[in-house]
């Protein structure tokens, strides 16, 4: 079993997260061998918080290129966390 603490590698903060944030919603990067269960539990045992929903995209790494030498970033996993009513994460 995995700690929660392998499983969010962390919150994002971002433009487009910022205005979930009114919907009670907040993105985190997370392990892209987490499946949503393990999502939901880790949040709940970090933030001790209460989860209703969780959303998880893959994003796929880029193309980069440096003069002549081409290569690719990362590929990572995104989670929308969507918390029950009541329910708020103070994230700094």
């Amino acid at each position: 079993m995995k700690s929660a603490y392998s499983i969010i590698v962390s919150p994002l903060r971002t433009e487009k997260g910022t205005g979930l944030l009114q919907f009670n919603k907040y993105v985190f990067c997370v392990d892209k061998k987490a499946n949503k269960t393990e999502i939901r539990g880790a949040v709940e045992e970090i933030y001790k918080v209460k989860v209703a929903s969780v959303n998880t995209v893959t994003v796929r790494g880029k193309k980069k290129r440096v003069r002549f030498a081409q290569g690719m970033t990362s590929a990572w996993k995104k989670a929308v966390v969507t918390l029950r009513e009541g329910h708020k994460i103070e994230i700094t």
